[in-house]
């Protein structure tokens, strides 16, 4: 696939100076990502495009002057393209597009390949159309994935919309649609289920990527993934499995998020492979505080960095490595016929550009915004997308049987992440409820389908980290159905009748009183605020939950966001029971 310019004729007379470029930027060192050399250059960019690129980096004598309707002095910069996040979820920023072209062009990201498949657990295709209205027209490319897990395993709980052939061909059909998001359902893959197989051959003919999630995978399972078709993985977690997918010619999208840090794990591993062009950088789910302190691709850049990629290998595989994942040829380079998508640095190894390009046009300087964003507003962003009745005390409470109970308990391995396993405890049995006994680093967990669907379940987790009141969201990957972890029921009730009303968002609650809230009334993921705004309250809302609730962990808004996330192991809760994530099926609370 190729991008193409409004009148390519216009481009080659420019490169022969028949015809003046609309722009030159010049007094710059260009790293050519194609080659790996730093050389003094000249650029002339039409139309979003690049016409021509005058230098002498073998002293031959090759300059040729380029002629110009405007200039741009690069000061003496480092010349490179801008980057390119291979997979991400805006919904997950929470921010809109538009607010999120904001934030991220003036770090130098210029491509964003996107994943609404948090909106689309939601709202359905029209949800997805949203993200592509609402990311039309912006001073930034913004392709989309279909997502193609709706809900993530059908089997094992509910969402507001669920996917087939038939949806997926009809989001196929847009222009900025490339194919299929990450492929999830990596058992029924594996099983070659009707379903999975009807969505993939319906890309396959369309010649569209698929992207994959395929974590722990090895070994025969991870062949037969990749001989599906799946051509990419940005949930490698380890080295071993690092250098297995790469070895069988997956792309694999090496992130750092907030919540997931992948680098330290990855970059020592395949540092020294001879050939790395299958390596890309991504940031899945970042929030609007950490791009705008420690930045977004670049980020990942710099980390890449720190933890053994050369600069040259981190710079490669955020641009031009990321474009061939996605099969766009002229993307991620600077070469004549290239997108014009380019920035400015002064280090290789920790990028902070001075001036960013997108489409030709000088974005951003200094990481301050310059284009304009559009600003137009949609129906959807006015819906209340939360349909549930408000439940009882009792409902929230585990009937249960004599003095004690042995619980399957669902338990965090860590302070810092999203992998969880089951262990069996024996629990005391009060009044015939289940009882937490004391323990504070036991709490009862509430999953309601917001949806309207009706189906609720109620289990117990070990390790959240609160220490008292009630911590819930609406932001619950994959089905975003409102979860809330709590040890007493009176303050699951106030999150929850807060988070009905305000269309949901993130809300804590103490001795039955609201104490903190995030409100994020589009579709209950996305909030309405630019990222500047958002941050100050995801801030305050950070302090909330380590003050108020006692929740002490690295990132405490993020804790609850994968607790009913029921494609990463090992154990997971639904709106319908307990969730063995490496078996794919519901087990009993009690035995």
């Amino acid at each position: 696939m190729q991008l193409h310019p409004r009148d390519r004729a216009r481009l080659v007379d420019a490169a022969m100076g028949r015809v003046p470029c609309d722009l030159a930027i010049r007094n710059v060192r260009l790293f050519n990502v194609l080659t790996w050399e730093t050389y003094e250059a000249e650029v002339g960019i039409v139309d979003g495009f690049v016409a021509c690129v005058s230098a002498d980096p073998d002293g031959t004598g090759g300059r040729f002057p380029i002629e110009a309707a405007e200039s741009f002095d690069g000061g003496g910069g480092l010349l490179i393209p801008g980057f390119i996040d291979s997979h991400l979820h805006i919904e997950s920023s929470m921010l809109t597009p538009a607010h999120m072209a904001e934030a991220v062009l003036p770090q130098g990201t210029t491509t964003l390949i996107t994943d609404p498949h948090e909106v689309a657990n939601v709202g359905g295709v029209e949800a997805v159309e949203y993200m592509l209205e609402a990311s039309e027209g912006l001073p930034m490319r913004q392709f989309v994935l279909v997502p193609s897990c709706v809900p993530a395993v059908p089997e094992l709980g509910n969402a507001g919309a669920s996917f087939g052939r038939d949806e997926v061909e009809r989001l196929l059909d847009h222009p900025r649609v490339l194919g299929l998001a990450e492929l999830m359902d990596y058992p029924g893959i594996l099983a070659n289920s009707a379903r999975m197989r009807a969505i993939m051959d319906a890309c396959e003919r369309r010649g569209g990527f698929m992207q994959g999630h395929a974590p722990f995978l090895a070994d025969r399972d991870l062949n037969a993934y990749a001989a599906s078709g799946v051509r990419s993985d940005h949930e490698t977690r380890t080295g071993r499995e690092a250098r297995d997918k790469l070895r069988l010619g997956m792309h694999v999208d090496m992130r750092e998020s907030s919540m997931s840090l992948n680098a330290a794990a990855i970059a020592p591993a395949v540092k020294d492979f001879r050939n790395l062009s299958t390596l890309s950088l991504c940031t899945d789910d970042l929030e609007p505080e950490d791009i705008l302190t420690t930045g977004h691709v670049s980020r990942v850049v710099a980390r890449a960095v720190e933890c053994g990629l050369s600069p040259e290998q981190a710079i490669t595989c955020a641009t031009l490595n990321a474009a061939r994942e996605i099969g766009i040829t002229n993307l991620g380079a600077v070469a004549p016929g290239f997108a014009a998508d380019l920035q400015i640095v002064s280090d290789l190894a920790r990028p902070r550009p001075s001036a960013v390009f997108a489409m030709g046009r000088l974005v951003a300087r200094d990481g301050r915004m310059l284009a304009a964003v559009p600003r137009r507003s949609f129906p959807q962003e006015e819906r209340n997308t939360v349909r549930l009745e408000i439940p009882s005390e009792e409902a929230l409470r585990i009937p249960a049987e004599g003095t004690s109970a042995r619980v399957r308990v669902v338990k965090y391995d860590s302070l810092n992440g999203s992998t969880t396993s089951f262990s069996m405890e024996d629990l005391p049995v009060e009044d015939g409820y289940l009882s937490l006994g004391g323990d504070r680093d036991l709490k009862f967990v509430a999953v309601l389908n917001r949806h309207g669907g009706g189906t609720r379940f109620v289990g117990v987790v070990r390790n959240f980290g609160t220490a008292r009141g009630a911590y819930g969201a609406t932001v619950s990957h994959d089905s975003h159905n409102l979860v809330v972890v709590y040890d007493r029921p009176s303050d699951a009730l106030a999150v929850i009748r807060a988070l009905k009303e305000c269309g949901g968002g993130k809300i804590a609650a103490v001795d039955g009183a609201v104490v903190g809230r995030l409100e994020l009334p589009i579709y209950g993921l996305i909030s309405r605020l630019d990222a500047d705004g958002l941050a100050r309250e995801i801030s305050g809302m950070k302090k909330i939950l380590r003050s108020a609730l006692g929740l002490e962990v690295p990132n405490p808004l993020m804790r609850i966001v994968s607790l009913a996330l029921p494609v990463i192991p090992k154990a997971k809760f639904s709106d319908i029971g307990l969730v063995d994530v490496l078996a794919q099926k519901i087990v009993p609370l009690m035995e």
